[in-house]
């Protein structure tokens, strides 16, 4: 058996006949893609792989990124006994037979066992239990792989003897990459085919994919099978052919995908006109054309801060709380949550106040350089620092009433300098009311007494 199909479970003649997914496994670390913050130079993967070590770990991250790989790849390389299983169609007994075998194989070879559990969020707590004594004595390598987050399905005693790692969606590059790759090899791939992907199909194809390689080669496989060869035995691969194999409707693409970022600017200005009419229909338009529910969420997630802000601190609050209800659920059950957030943001008041703040902050910081410390607020940690007045004349808020208190913060050149502006919307009201009794205190502070000194 060639090292193709070593760690697949297949023979060579199955190996030939499975999913393009399948047969364009990476076959070493180089060739695997995505995952750059876990395979980089310098990184834990990398160093593990180079090195032929295995460690116990939980790799999170979305279905086809690259979990399945790793482990193999980890694996193969520290030419360690490879045992792979689905929690949800394994038990203990598995377990205790893997167990054994792993015995077994350490006396006779001194192999380590590297055990692959895909989807090890299923395991209930006495079958995660049944891994702990064997994964500490060192007897099992422990490799899980989970789309749900570890902190709420694995048990603690399990987390701690197994690092978690995050994989993310793989990128536009990633997959655009991966098709590269299907449609250049001849021998596992598509090569032989003539197939030809222009731009507006493969921009369809990727976002179809979700972030997903094997919802990607699944679909490159059957729109491959669906285009018919022309005369010169070529086969081109259009978005009507791709929008039938993956069953998505595809949203009208032009130049420069200029329509997708017509329907991204129609979402965000029904989110701003307090619409949620308008922000539900083309939330839905961008879904049902295949766009990325995660960079839909992120799109209104940044909404939250710079539109909604103050106004209702609760929209970023759901926004994240979306986005993780997505990861759980994923599509289509997941969508429903895009929806709660796009209605909430499109009532919700709406205040871009500090957002307009922090850009005049950012312009000051850049005009005025390194304007040094008031040094009333500095740190006195020394003796030679106090003697130098560092920490004089600071006032501790959690002295005084309410814990407010009335003193400067900003360089001298900038006092008095207002940068937040709070609307009269939603809770910035109350903030505002709040702020401007402040400002006047100190304004009146300020004829009264004078500057504070300032390091020359």
């Amino acid at each position: 058996m060639d090292k193709d199909t070593q760690y697949s479970g297949l023979s060579q003649q199955q190996f030939n006949l499975a999913p393009l997914a399948q047969r364009l496994r990476p076959r070493n670390l180089d060739e695997f893609i995505g995952q750059k913050h876990l395979l980089g130079k310098g990184k834990l993967l990398r160093l593990l792989y180079e090195r032929g070590q295995v460690a116990s770990l939980i790799l999170w991250g979305p279905p086809g990124v690259g979990k399945t790989s790793l482990a193999r790849l980890l694996t193969q390389k520290a030419q360690a006994d490879y045992v792979e299983f689905s929690a949800v169609l394994s038990g203990i007994k598995d377990v205790r037979e893997v167990v054994k075998d792993a015995m077994k194989s350490r006396k006779v070879s001194s192999r380590p066992t590297v055990l692959f559990v895909d989807e090890i969020h299923r395991f209930n707590k006495a079958q995660q239990d049944a891994f702990l004594p064997h994964v500490e004595s060192g007897l099992i390598t422990l490799i899980g792989a989970t789309t749900e987050n570890p902190s709420f399905e694995i048990i603690p005693a399990l987390l701690s003897r197994a690092r978690v790692l995050v994989l993310e969606p793989l990128t536009k590059e990633d997959l655009n990459e991966l098709i590269e790759l299907a449609l250049s090899d001849s021998e596992r791939g598509l090569g032989g085919l003539g197939l030809t992907i222009g731009p507006k199909a493969r921009e369809f194809l990727i976002m179809s994919s979700g972030g997903d390689a094997r919802s990607l080669y699944n679909a490159l496989e059957l729109t491959s099978a669906l285009a018919g060869p022309d005369e010169t035995g070529q086969r081109e691969v259009t978005v009507e052919i791709i929008s039938e194999a993956v069953q998505k409707k595809a949203w009208r693409y032009d130049k420069g995908a200029e329509e997708h970022y017509n329907l991204i600017s129609a979402l965000h200005k029904s989110l701003r006109d307090s619409d949620p009419d308008g922000a539900l229909y083309w939330l839905a338009r961008m879904l049902e054309g295949g766009e990325d529910p995660i960079y839909l969420l992120r799109r209104m997630i940044r909404f939250a801060s710079e539109d909604v802000g103050l106004a209702d601190p609760l929209g970023i609050l759901l926004g994240t709380s979306a986005l993780e209800t997505y990861r759980l659920l994923g599509s289509p059950e997941g969508e429903l949550a895009l929806a709660h957030l796009a209605v909430h943001l499109a009532l919700a008041p709406k205040s871009n106040s500090v957002y307009a703040a922090f850009g005049e902050a950012i312009n000051d910081a850049r005009k005025y350089g390194h304007l040094p410390v008031p040094l009333h607020i500095r740190n006195a940690t020394t003796k030679l620092m106090k003697d130098l007045g560092y920490g004089k004349g600071y006032k501790y808020a959690h002295n005084f009433t309410d814990a407010e208190v009335d003193q400067d913060h900003l360089p001298e050149e900038l006092l008095g300098r207002e940068y937040y502006h709070p609307t009269d919307r939603g809770r910035e009201k109350a903030l505002g009311e709040k702020l401007e009794a402040r400002r006047a205190r100190l304004k009146k502070k300020r004829q009264v007494e004078p500057k504070p000194a300032q390091e020359k």
